[in-house]
């Protein structure tokens, strides 16, 4: 993933969500071309020169109490006109190789419980539910 792609992911996310959260990948973009000795975790697909998929996501050693290094995918998006096409599988392979080779071997993510095609994805992509529970709080 480069700055320069930071406007298809937009797009896309776009598509997907119907509403734009430009600032979101601005900052998160800046977070992952900015970290010194981070390890490169998001990874963008492209067809003739065109971003058309993209997932993202960082690694964590000790975070929440959790001792092993552990990555968590926190965004991926396909362009509804490549979706159906296998393309979020490959994505989601080619995350879990540079992770491998980066000596991670957990990841983490979170799905909204109403997200039924989110979900199925990621079941059929082989995430169970984790040992960690999600907890929030209304202020």
């Amino acid at each position: 993933m480069r700055q320069d792609d930071i406007e298809a992911v937009v797009e896309i996310d776009a598509k997907v969500f119907g509403t734009e959260r430009k600032e979101y990948y601005e900052r998160k973009m800046s977070m992952i071309l900015d970290s010194e000795g981070s390890i490169a975790t998001s990874l963008v697909a492209d067809y003739q020169n065109q971003v058309i998929g993209f997932v993202m996501g960082a690694v964590f050693t000790g975070e929440f109490g959790i001792p092993q290094k552990t990555a968590y995918l926190d965004t991926i998006g396909i362009d509804p006109d490549f979706s159906g096409q296998g393309l979020g599988t490959q994505l989601l392979e080619e995350f879990e190789n540079h992770l491998r080779k980066a000596g991670v071997d957990n990841i983490q993510t979170l799905v909204d419980r109403g997200n039924i095609p989110l979900t199925k994805f990621f079941n059929k992509s082989g995430f169970t539910p984790s040992k960690t529970i999600n907890l929030e709080k209304s202020i």
